[in-house]
């Protein structure tokens, strides 16, 4: 990974207080996720309208002007509309406000720095591995294109970590697992336990796994009297929630796949439902997501 000696400068994280706390939440508009006009060529999430008003602006000194973590969203192929009997998202879901606000929480509730323009990368694109995190959503209907498999095996091997989020469902689950076989077909995806240190490295997250679960804000501003915190209605296949991780064979983390939870809803939804924000956002996105990224940028 060309990048990943000199992310050992910036990852000496320090929070900044005991309990987790927010300035203020972002007010977010009742805005749909349509198409975006700039979709097969957009770079950074600051190309396209933002759905939150306002949005967070930042920058960094000079010195940490490359040397920072960076939301690195993957643009893939989706499988057309109609060819299997099971729906799913796009590419572009939360997109813009979701890397953005939780590129801004990042650094707001530790010292890394962040980018605050974040990026949109093909894995076809030579700069891939500049960045040694990327995030994959809603995968149920994605497809990898022949060249892509050797691209995300070669940047997964040499150091990369794939982090796949909102997908729900044994359907979308199957779609996503088959792809990631044609890149690894002889690895096998593992449950990871509560105890693991992905759930307490810098925020403890206490069990049962399920109370990590987050749904889209429509369906979370209801669960306080509804209960339902799921989006598919799939039976056990959609309400249990499953944090499973592809490993090297030094018992590294390559990929790690957060199914039947949609925490990017949380980074990009936090402020248009107090309820939400708190329940959803503050209590489990956020912390779940620093969590994620301060394991794969430390391991």
């Amino acid at each position: 990974m060309r990048r990943r000696l000199q992310w050992a400068g910036f990852l000496s994280v320090l929070l900044l207080g005991a309990h987790w706390s927010f300035a203020q939440r972002w007010r977010n508009s009742m805005y749909g996720e349509g198409w975006i006009e700039n979709a097969e060529t957009v770079k950074t999430a600051r190309e396209v309208p933002f759905r939150s008003t306002p949005i967070p602006e930042w920058t960094n000194a000079p010195a940490f002007d490359k040397d920072v973590f960076t939301f690195a969203r993957v643009r893939y192929t989706r499988l057309p509309r109609g060819s299997v009997p099971w729906q799913g998202g796009f590419w572009y879901s939360d997109f813009p406000d979701s890397d953005l606000n939780l590129s801004f929480r990042l650094q707001q509730m530790t010292s890394i720095k962040a980018d605050p323009n974040g990026r949109v990368i093909d894995l076809t694109d030579p700069e891939l591995y500049n960045y040694p995190w990327i995030y994959m959503v809603e995968p149920g209907l994605m497809v990898l294109e022949d060249d892509e498999v050797s691209i995300l095996k070669n940047y997964l091997l040499n150091g990369g970590f794939l982090m796949a989020d909102d997908f729900w469902g044994a359907a979308q689950w199957g779609n996503f697992e088959r792809q990631i076989k044609r890149v690894f077909p002889e690895r096998e995806f593992v449950e990871l336990t509560l105890d693991h240190p992905i759930f307490k490295g810098v925020f403890e997250l206490r069990g049962p796994k399920n109370n990590l679960q987050v749904p889209n804000v429509v369906i979370g501003r209801k669960a306080e009297s509804t209960g339902v915190t799921w989006e598919v209605k799939e039976g056990e296949a959609c309400t249990e929630v499953h944090i499973k991780a592809l490993l090297d064979n030094k018992g590294r983390m390559m990929v790690l796949a957060c199914h039947n939870t949609d925490y990017g809803d949380g980074w990009e939804r936090e402020g248009e439902d107090t309820y939400f924000f708190h329940r959803f956002a503050e209590n489990i996105s956020y912390p779940m997501a620093i969590n994620i990224i301060f394991y794969a940028m430390t391991h």
